[in-house]
């Protein structure tokens, strides 16, 4: 008898409300950066699920710590201390140089908290209306007060009325800050990414991080600096506002702080660590046992594996493998970002590259319609980078040329 031949999986989810265009892969399991689907398909992951896997997949120190947590406490609530909320709290403030931290899960509810920050901030000066200061091409989540503060027209449509109370500015103009907020006494905070993820790999210059420090210390506002996508040393430093020598106020974290344990921080320095009091914030899986060992473990590991400076090495030796074979090339605008946040802009939409990336055994993502996304692990080598150029490039020259030929 011949033995019969394994059939394909199809990749669907019909009973899974439809809000993600998704690629027609299910992924099984990983090692390291590499995926595999259900169909034993092989894929080089240069996404990290999105900034969030920062060890990778199966890392042979965290899965065993993940484990030994399960079988103690996975979640008791916030009636009680959880002491690994202690450790892991203690830990982000000796990186930042903060004062105290907040928990929650995800970087939308870290930035939720931030917006509550600044209002209460506001509140307690007096101020009835509170204003924000936030920036064109900004993204902070999808609920409706942080849809607000993002930037992107076509992720606010059909969700009006948006939350008032928002002053929005272009990136890196100190002069238009001065002059949007000029007068103003109901300003209460500045609030951006300092690296934008969503909105195309855009970076805040140290200058202008240097001049806003300054400016909010002049009127007694608050300097919020959402590090949720490129924070936990992914650029190189633990925070990427850390490259200018400033700290910010508050600093929403969340994706790589638990190695894709679902985990979101809020840090604050003397500013603003006292302004929530009993009753003000809460989260109801916020802190629980598991994430809070994620956090621990994966710091941990980053601090043991050297993984800030190896963000640095392997960022660079990949930004110039790219530059050295795109670098003047008809259709390509600008290859930026660092540390491992890089993007590739094209001077045409790119989004069918996410799909042909990944028949061709790459993961990649495509944002702001033009840029080509890689957020990978924090233990991608620079061997894994190459293999990164040798599929991604061609299929980027193959695009160009389409659009060339048409």
């Amino acid at each position: 008898m011949t033995a019969a031949l394994p059939r394909h999986i199809e990749a669907a989810s019909p009973h899974v409300m439809n809000t993600y265009g998704r690629l027609p892969i299910a992924l099984s399991h990983g090692q390291g950066c590499r995926v595999w689907d259900v169909n034993g398909k092989g894929y080089l992951d240069a996404l990290g699920g999105i900034a969030v896997n920062t060890l990778g997949h199966n890392h042979p120190q965290l899965v065993p710590a993940l484990q030994d947590q399960v079988s103690k406490l996975i979640h008791t609530s916030n009636y009680y201390h959880v002491p690994l909320q202690e450790a892991l709290a203690a830990k982000l403030v000796e990186l930042s140089g903060l004062e105290n931290v907040f928990f929650c899960s995800t970087g939308l509810e870290a930035n939720e908290a931030a917006l509550k920050l600044a209002r209460k901030f506001g509140h307690d000066k007096g101020i009835e209306r509170p204003e924000v200061v936030v920036y064109e091409k900004a993204f902070h989540g999808r609920s409706i007060a942080t849809l607000s503060a993002t930037g992107n027209p076509k992720v606010q449509a059909g969700f009006g009325p948006l939350v008032e109370g928002f002053i929005r500015v272009p990136l890196n103009d100190i002069e238009a800050l001065k002059a949007a907020t000029e007068g103003n006494p109901n300003v209460v905070a500045v609030f951006f990414e300092a690296i934008q993820g969503e909105g195309g790999v855009n970076s805040m210059t140290d200058e202008y991080l240097q001049q806003t420090r300054a400016l909010c210390d002049e009127r007694d506002w608050l300097l919020m600096i959402d590090e949720v996508q490129c924070g936990m040393g992914r650029t190189g430093k633990w925070f990427a506002h850390q490259w200018a020598g400033i700290k910010p106020d508050v600093m929403p974290l969340a994706k790589g702080l638990g190695s894709g344990v679902p985990i979101g921080a809020v840090v604050a320095g003397p500013k603003a660590a006292h302004i929530f009091a009993p009753g003000n914030h809460g989260s109801t899986f916020g802190g629980n046992p598991l994430a809070m060992r994620a956090g621990v473990e994966t710091i941990r590991i980053m601090e043991e594996e050297g993984l800030l400076a190896n963000a640095v090495t392997v960022g660079d030796h990949l930004r110039t493998a790219l530059s050295r074979e795109l670098d003047g090339l008809a259709g390509v605008k600008e290859i930026r970002g660092r540390g491992l946040m890089l993007g590739v802009e094209l001077s045409k939409p790119c989004g069918v590259l996410v799909g042909r990336a990944a028949e061709n055994g790459l993961l990649i993502s495509v944002t702001a319609d033009t840029v080509i996304r890689m957020v990978p692990s924090l233990i991608m080598t620079t061997a894994e980078a190459d293999e990164v150029v040798a599929i991604l490039v061609p299929l980027i020259k193959q695009l160009l040329q389409e659009g060339a030929s048409a």
